[in-house]
């Protein structure tokens, strides 16, 4: 072959190999394909009908988005300051209640009390929320103030309480009637107990106490002891469990 003829071999070849390399078959660099694609948070667990943790970030190659791994710390919207009772066989409706970090009828629960609202505890000395697992304790006044629990010892057992807290009411059963004596330690413990009346008994649905003073049945039979807030020795507490739970 003579020189000229194996000088256009050459350059023909050079030009088949850089014409294989910008073939639309070749290869792409990895930085192209390996990186990860946006991932996204699953449900809002804020949410009060699902009180799931947020599924963690999820790679498109390992797992689904659409299938969440619960996570046990599970996140609640932040109850809100207050929330409604409706007792129709009192003729309450939407009465607020209004909680707080203390034990029933403490100093904060008698202020609350004193300025025309339902008052409900919470922490160690107090109750859960509506709905929750535990005892929901509600006091009210009966002969002073505004008055909402003034019938609340004749309420009978059968009895529909509604507590709308936010988006979502539940509904509660009266089963029964508890006297507490606030002269007993122990009387008292059992009335904010998980189980009203049982302490040291776990919970295992959701309960409510509605509770108010003794005063006019502690007068009749001759005992006037009362606390430094005004409390008689004696509360009559309508105990409930819940029924139902349903959007407001």
């Amino acid at each position: 072959m003579s020189r000229v003829r194996r000088v256009a071999a050459l350059a023909l070849g050079c030009a088949l190999v850089t014409a294989g390399c910008s073939s639309p078959w070749a290869t792409p660099p990895p930085s192209s394909y390996e990186s990860e694609a946006p991932t996204s948070p699953g449900p809002d667990a804020r949410s009060e009908s699902r009180p799931t943790s947020p599924p963690p970030w999820v790679s498109p190659r390992t797992s689904s988005p659409s299938s969440p791994t619960p996570t046990p710390e599970a996140a609640r919207a932040p109850e809100p300051r207050r929330a409604y009772l409706t007792v129709p066989r009192l003729g309450l409706r939407d009465f607020p209640v209004v909680r707080y970090r203390g034990s029933p009828d403490d100093a904060p629960g008698t202020a609350i009390q004193n300025d025309g609202d339902l008052a409900s505890p919470r922490g160690p000395g107090g109750g859960v929320a509506a709905g929750e697992v535990g005892n929901h304790i509600v006091t009210g006044h009966r002969l002073s103030s505004t008055e909402p629990f003034r019938y609340l010892p004749s309420l009978p057992n059968g009895s529909r309480v509604q507590v709308r807290v936010g988006d979502t009411v539940h509904v509660y059963e009266i089963t029964r009637t508890r006297w507490t004596s606030f002269r007993e330690p122990a009387s008292l413990a059992a009335q904010r107990a998980p189980v009203p009346g049982r302490p040291g008994v776990e919970a295992t649905r959701p309960m409510i106490t509605l509770s108010t003073c003794a005063t006019l049945e502690d007068h009749a039979a001759g005992n006037y002891w009362s606390d430094e807030f005004d409390n008689p020795e004696h509360r009559i507490d309508k105990i409930g469990v819940l029924v139902a739970s349903r959007p407001a």
